[in-house]
């Protein structure tokens, strides 16, 4: 069995894995082959935000088996702490989906999304199956209550199916809660919390362009696009990981004055 071997950074106070693309794409090929089940997360500053205001979510990053860097300022945070880290380990949904089911065509896996309002992602696994035909594609939309007939209904799908991916796709904090409420009876092997992804595929919502997203301005184009659904994330949420910031500013002082000359 291939043995895994990554570095971390705490940074904000959190635990994040600089990968870039084709490297995570070989850690998820790799677990699948394992046929092990593990949770991959991912972190930005509105996920650090709710990690230290919210419990759930500090679970759900206690149990994750990595958390790759979704959000370009912590990239260029931790290349101000004087990290050597690359752009190209920011990851997006919107920038991963596409190899990642190139892998899983290749491989001829399942996968299974839970999320977006319904209809939506029926749309968007439509649109990816008419490029990778060979990936057998289950969806169903994140509109249910927990605890509920019809949550064990889609528990008993999944589990059916039986993917190599479950994607699950409800936006922070609720998808975290739901993973977490559900880990332990899943019949799958990784399971990543995707956000709006297949609601990007599906023309529900805009792309930004990529090239915004390389410069780290991908959030402006997203608080223009939605002003009052995202003005707290990118303009007030931030504010309160003041101390965080502080704090790895003085843990990288001290890192570096203890080092010999």
């Amino acid at each position: 069995m291939k043995k895994l071997r990554f570095k971390s950074y705490e940074v904000l106070g959190a635990t994040v894995h600089p990968f870039k693309i084709d490297e995570l794409n070989d850690i998820i090929l790799t677990l699948v082959r394992n046929n092990e089940k593990k949770i991959i997360g991912n972190h930005n500053l509105h996920s650090i935000y709710l990690f230290h205001s919210d419990s759930v979510m500090r679970q759900f990053y206690s149990q994750s088996f990595i958390n790759h860097i979704d959000g370009m300022p912590i990239i260029f945070w931790l290349k101000a702490l004087g990290k050597q880290i690359s752009t190209e380990c920011r990851i997006t949904y919107v920038d991963l989906i596409h190899p990642l089911m190139q892998i899983a065509d290749n491989n001829q896996w399942k996968i299974y999304y839970l999320g977006s309002k319904p209809g939506v992602a029926d749309k968007a696994s439509k649109i990816l199956n008419k490029k990778y035909q060979d990936v057998d594609i289950e969806t169903h939309h994140g509109f249910f209550e927990f605890n509920s007939e019809k949550e064990k209904e889609i528990l008993q799908e999944i589990n059916n199916f039986h993917p190599q991916l479950l994607l699950v796709g409800m936006g922070m904090p609720r998808q975290e809660r739901w993973i977490l409420n559900n880990i332990d009876s899943l019949n799958s092997n990784v399971i990543m919390n995707s956000g709006a992804c297949f609601d990007y595929i599906a023309g529900e919502q805009k792309t930004p362009p990529r090239l915004l997203g390389k410069i780290g301005m991908e959030w402006l184009y997203r608080l223009v696009s939605d002003p009052k659904r995202l003005s707290k994330r990118y303009l007030i949420e931030p504010l309160s990981l003041t101390p965080h910031f502080i704090r790895d500013l003085k843990n990288s002082y001290y890192s570096r004055s203890q080092k010999p000359s």
